[in-house]
């Protein structure tokens, strides 16, 4: 069996931001086993599975993301949507647009420490939207 829903997060600032809670809502009762697939319909947002507990990992990712990929890089030629598009379309092609998470004995099969993680790569980049498929 196939069970899709589409989810709008609201809008998050730049950075990284924990929406487990916002995907586990949204999914409602799961079935005992299968497997969660979530979609991020953007190119300068993506998707991962990080560290839940302390807040410094989502900055720290932040930080390191920027000093990987800064702005206002002199070879970027995609720029008329501000001077953070191109980084944020780089950005997303390192997290990804989708993950793939077990479902066992009717929950996500996160580890202890694992949450998933909207990664918002713009200053204003809106609200999200995501597609949640529950293959069982």
């Amino acid at each position: 069996m196939i069970k899709q829903t589409e989810i709008l997060l609201p809008e998050y600032p730049r950075g990284f931001h924990l929406i487990t809670r916002q995907i586990v809502t949204a999914l409602g009762a799961l079935p005992e086993t299968g497997m969660l697939n979530l979609f991020i319909h953007h190119t300068s947002a993506g998707i991962s599975i990080n560290e839940n507990a302390d807040p410094s990992v989502m900055e720290d990712l932040e930080t390191t993301f920027n000093h990987i990929v800064p702005e206002r890089l002199p070879f970027l030629t995609h720029t008329l949507e501000g001077f953070d598009d191109m980084p944020a379309h780089v950005k997303a092609a390192l997290t990804g647009v989708s993950l793939t998470i077990p479902i066992s004995g009717g929950r996500l099969k996160l580890g202890t420490w694992q949450g998933i993680c909207l990664a918002e790569f713009r200053n204003h980049g809106g609200q999200r939207r995501l597609t949640l498929t529950v293959y069982s």
